[in-house]
């Protein structure tokens, strides 16, 4: 089976976000940064060439194929901020329904700024698919 390519790096979060982002994205992202580290009590680190990821969780599929993957994490893709680990979200309809702009796929939250979402309830939804992922009661 191959190795997953989306691995933690050396590569200093900092470089990464100037490097890849322009000013005001710069800044959306140095706030999930700073709301991702405070929900999962992690520092932010580089999985692969574009992930910031906090913690990191194992997973083990039916197929048997396994791996580790950031607990809860972010990448500043061209079109939008994508929010990994939120698979959570889909036990809080009540706050989804009260984020603002966003749109969800398997397992993430798309974002095209922070100033689009209410704050508070991104970090709700963040807190709890933390916990929930840790187990704890969210």
């Amino acid at each position: 089976m191959a190795e997953p390519k989306t691995r933690p790096t050396k590569v200093s979060v900092a470089a990464f976000l100037k490097r890849a982002t322009d000013e005001a994205t710069h800044s959306d992202c140095m706030a999930l940064v700073k709301l991702m580290e405070q929900a999962s009590g992690e520092k932010a680190r580089m999985w692969g060439a574009s992930i910031v990821g906090f913690g990191i969780t194992h997973y083990v599929y039916a197929s048997g194929r396994e791996g580790d993957w950031p607990l809860i994490g972010f990448s500043p893709r061209k079109k939008e901020l994508t929010l990994y680990g939120m698979g959570g979200s889909e036990r809080h309809p009540e706050l989804m329904k009260k984020l603002g702009k966003h749109r969800t796929g398997k397992g993430c939250l798309y974002i095209k700024r922070l100033a689009d979402v209410d704050m508070k309830v991104l970090k709700a939804l963040v807190t709890a698919s933390v916990r929930h992922k840790k187990g704890q009661p969210s």
